[in-house]
């Protein structure tokens, strides 16, 4: 599947998202990176401390970025789809948590 080709809608993308998410090693970190980007949204809204909001793009992406450059072997591909990618990662952590992913 090429990366350039335009998705006209996320249910068209999500398959060439998991596509390019196969190795376990890279859905565990991006499932931990996503993780951090959750709790630390919580204790931001809990606290009050909205410079801990500058925090998540160290979390999400750098556990992610590990990921595909060190064992997926590829470009996230949130370099040439960054929405249809950041929505990927949350449907991708729905389908780990019920089952559907194996991670």
């Amino acid at each position: 599947m090429n990366r350039d080709q335009p998705f006209r809608s996320f249910s068209e993308f999500y398959p060439y998202y998991l596509q390019e998410h196969s190795n376990p090693t890279c859905r565990r970190l991006h499932f931990v990176g996503t993780t951090l980007v959750i709790a630390l949204l919580a204790y931001t809204l809990g606290s009050g401390k909205w410079a801990v909001l500058l925090a998540l793009p160290f979390a999400g992406y750098g556990f992610a970025w590990v990921g595909h450059f060190f064992y997926e072997k590829n470009r996230p591909a949130t370099f040439k789809h960054p929405l249809y990618s950041l929505i990927g990662d949350f449907a991708m952590y729905r389908d780990m948590l019920r089952g559907k992913i194996t991670f």
